[in-house]
């Protein structure tokens, strides 16, 4: 199965990074407020970056490591791709 790593941008300009299975699902989710407590109220959500992984396990590590770097690294990474 493959696993996605994405970084959303919301409305209000902040990050989010998640991992999952079915992109279209995960985005209906966070669009109707059930996706994360962090994107409840800070939609709409721009998809800026993706990457596909072969394991949740790798996926949850490289989340982490996403999730560790500061703002000037995430915005490099989106513009830089995977």
């Amino acid at each position: 199965m493959t696993w996605i790593v994405y970084i959303l941008e919301c409305a209000d300009g902040s990050l989010y990074t998640g991992i999952t299975n079915d992109l279209d699902r995960r985005m209906r989710a966070h669009a109707s407020g059930r996706g994360a407590k962090y994107t409840k109220r800070r939609g709409p959500f721009t998809v800026r970056y993706t990457e596909l992984l072969d394991s949740k396990g790798a996926a949850l590590q490289r989340e982490a490591a996403i999730k560790s770097l500061d703002r000037t690294a995430k915005k490099a990474l989106l513009t830089a791709g995977p």
